[in-house]
């Protein structure tokens, strides 16, 4: 068997530290917003090379808190990739915002630079790029446009803690970075997690505010806020889990780079790096148009694989009525012929000389 990440394998390795830590909280019975949340905000805003990181309860919440500190409004508009986890676009939408989809590159998946402008209008008041599948989104053109046209730059790092691009930390480049500690996650906790990178002292105000019920001081609410905070059982774990974040991406790293070693010349087409920035592979995603043929192959074989994403998001029931004219050709052809196979720190070489074997048996 082997499984898309085996997080019981990292737990046993680390099994000590986290037990300790865990007993320590509930030993201290301060369960939310204690030291090990302000421990951990302050040591992963220096990994980052950030000045503010504010915790929250998922990176749902964050993507949400983000945008309502910015300002983003009922009739705002956002630009976002429309290949992506579902919640990019929610949460504009739950602050009354419109997300507009802008069509992704080919190698790399992320947002295209190239087709933004063409979806600027006097209604824009943000880009959203996702840094997918741990590759960062080309941000020096990304960067321009939002200077050039005025708007507002935040970041979806769900899927890329440790991601760099020309010397930054994704997260560490717009005005926010929003991130997911979901279990499976680069940097992962054993529930729900998020946090809110912040350029600014008053964005950072703002988040904490708006995660702890509109407060700053207890029981003085001074805006509407929202019950989005970070407990300190998961504190604990992700400080441990962060101070191996680095090797854990390496670990990731070798695991990719040995797959699209063996991969090359075979019937799937491995993930690009594009050189412009450091890829932390949250998930290693190939093309294929054989995609069932394969799938059912490694699952015969007890081996995970999986479709991130088979619906891209302007063809969600959700949204299709909205977005009924929109055509975007990448988007879809990606969507039709993308899988992942599974990776993670501690998978082995033979694990992945396995999975290869597999896919070039079945095809």
């Amino acid at each position: 068997m082997i499984p898309m990440v085996d997080l019981k394998e990292q737990y046993h390795q680390i099994k000590e530290e986290i037990d300790r830590g865990v007993l320590e909280v509930l030993e201290k019975t301060q369960f939310i917003l204690g030291p090990n949340v302000s421990s951990f905000e302050e040591e992963a805003a220096a990994y980052l090379g950030v000045k503010h990181a504010v915790a929250c309860a998922s990176g749902t919440d964050a993507l949400h808190l983000a945008l309502l500190a910015a300002g983003i409004k009922a009739g705002d508009e956002v630009i976002t990739s429309p290949f992506t986890f579902i919640a990019t676009a929610e949460a504009i939408c739950y602050v009354g915002g419109k997300p507009v989809f802008v069509d992704i590159d080919p190698q790399t998946f992320n947002i295209d630079p190239a087709k933004i402008e063409a979806a600027i209008t006097p209604k824009t008041r943000a880009i959203m790029p996702v840094h997918l599948f741990g590759q960062p989104a080309d941000m020096a053109a990304i960067e321009a446009i939002c200077k050039k046209h005025n708007l507002l730059l935040i970041e979806d790092c769900a899927q890329s803690f440790g991601a760099a691009i020309n010397g930054r930390m994704t997260g560490a480049i717009g005005s926010m970075g929003c991130f997911s500690f979901f279990p499976s996650k680069n940097l992962g906790c054993y529930g729900d997690g998020g946090m809110v990178s912040a350029a600014s002292a008053e964005l950072a105000e703002q988040l904490r505010m708006l995660r702890n019920h509109g407060c700053k001081v207890r029981y003085h609410h001074d805006i509407i806020g929202y019950n989005s905070r970070l407990d300190e059982i998961q504190a604990v774990i992700l400080r441990v889990k962060l101070k191996r974040i680095k090797t854990y991406n390496e670990e990731r790293r070798r695991v990719a780079h040995l797959y699209s070693r063996l991969l090359a010349g075979s019937a799937v087409i491995p993930p690009v790096e594009d050189g412009k920035g450091v890829h932390v592979y949250h998930q290693y995603t190939v093309l294929t148009s054989s995609r069932d043929q394969i799938m059912k192959a490694l699952g015969d074989k007890g081996i995970a694989s999986a479709v991130y994403y088979p619906i891209p998001l302007h063809r969600q029931n959700v949204f299709a009525a909205d977005y009924r004219g929109v055509t975007l050709p990448v988007t879809d052809d990606v969507s039709a012929r993308c899988m992942s196979l599974p990776i993670y720190p501690e998978m082995t070489n033979g694990q992945v000389e396995e999975v290869v074997g597999v896919i070039k048996s079945a095809v």
